[in-house]
């Protein structure tokens, strides 16, 4: 790996048309190489989370599966998670902002990767997958529906009764609309966290790195080689956009959506820690599957901490390209716009997590190029998703 660091790069151009190797000039430090190797392996290894007793269990995912595209799950029966959260649109809906009973306010962020994640929300207004789960169902601009109208759809139900007393080893209660909801929520979660993107060109040229493998093996092309030594160096990109689902699922003021639609500032982590605090769906409810109570404890120390207006959730940049538009409001319509942002930003207002003036980063346009040429590797087209049989009945 030393030798590796300096060395030029010997690279495949990425377009199929291109079949030699041609020498670059393109080299890494062993710290940049190091900081590379981070970003993977991809996928992570399946992980179960401890606050949903069914996390991972295969009849709760396929109940989950089956509500998520239920439009009986709204108040109004007319909207379902899939309304929103489309599966041919990397499970987003490619709009500025969501539309549910009505327009929201924010942007509506992909499920893919969402396993083993801390917050929810852009302002991580849940901390935990099957909460996080329950509020657009009770949101009355999205499903606009009660705890009451979801339980009782589970119990009269014949079929989703069934999958319900499977998945949860007992029938859905007749009499607390509340344990069933919250079931509704944990099954919901059980199948989002199977939604995981397939490996993109940048996780072959990373493993093979890993490997050591002749250079002659890593199929990227100068322009990705340039973007991805910025990415890692002089663009600071890996601060916010870290480990193998490039995010550390934390909060910071980018400046990039400063805004709510309505020209008021939109407050981000601050409110989203008094929702989470509020919430009677939290991690400190008896609704907590986590027996330990190292989950709770971590919930209740994050809504003790200061948190800035303007801060919002890092998301991850895995198959970006099937995510536009960008920003927590969809302001951003390209890539393009969003380096021309960070290259040109303006850090008067802007703070850092230490408090200090965030650097402007000054990329020319030829940086700015080789990044988004960068990012583009972290996409793929392939989605391994399958819908269940409709056919198949419980019994």
């Amino acid at each position: 790996m030393k030798a590796a660091a300096r060395i030029a790069i010997l690279a495949l151009a990425l377009s199929p048309l291109v079949s030699h190797a041609a020498e670059t000039k393109v080299t890494f430090t062993e710290a940049e190489i190091k900081q590379i190797l981070s970003h993977g392996p991809w996928p992570l290894a399946p992980t179960l989370d401890a606050t949903n007793r069914v996390s991972g269990n295969r009849e709760a995912i396929e109940l989950g599966s089956r509500l998520f595209f239920d439009e009986r799950l709204s108040g109004k029966g007319q909207l379902a998670c899939a309304s929103c959260h489309v599966p041919e649109r990397n499970w987003t809906d490619n709009l500025r902002r969501g539309v549910g009973s009505t327009e929201v306010e924010r942007n509506t962020p992909t499920l893919m990767n969402l396993r083993a994640q801390r917050w929810f929300g852009w302002d991580g207004g849940a901390d935990s997958l099957w909460s996080q789960s329950l509020r657009p169902i009770l949101d009355s601009r999205e499903l606009a529906a009660t705890p009451k109208h979801v339980a009782q759809l589970i119990r009269k139900d014949e079929q989703l009764s069934c999958r319900y007393t499977k998945a949860f080893g007992a029938p859905p209660s007749p009499t607390d609309d509340e344990v069933v909801f919250v079931g509704v929520g944990k099954v919901l979660a059980s199948f989002e966290e199977t939604l995981t993107s397939g490996r993109t060109p940048f996780d072959r040229f990373r493993d093979a790195l890993a490997r050591g493998e002749p250079q002659s093996n890593w199929h990227f092309s100068e322009p990705a080689l340039r973007g991805l030594k910025l990415f890692v160096g002089k663009g600071a990109c890996t601060t916010c956009h870290s480990g193998a689902n490039f995010t550390g699922g934390e909060f910071f003021n980018t400046g990039l959506s400063k805004f709510a639609p309505q020209g008021k500032p939109d407050p981000g982590r601050p409110e989203g820690l008094r929702q989470v605090s509020e919430s009677r769906f939290n991690l400190m409810s008896p609704h907590n599957d986590d027996r330990t109570g190292a989950s709770a404890d971590r919930t209740r120390k994050a809504t003790m901490e200061k948190a800035l207006p303007g801060e919002f959730k890092v998301p991850t940049l895995r198959n970006l390209l099937l995510t536009a538009p960008y920003g927590r409001d969809g302001r951003a319509e390209t890539l393009a716009e969003v380096l021309k942002h960070y290259a040109t930003l303006d850090t008067a207002s802007l703070r850092a997590k230490d408090g200090k003036p965030a650097k402007p980063l000054n990329l020319t346009k030829e940086e700015q190029n080789d990044l988004v040429v960068f990012l583009e590797t972290l996409s793929t087209f392939s989605n391994p998703w399958r819908p269940e049989d409709a056919n198949d009945r419980c019994y």
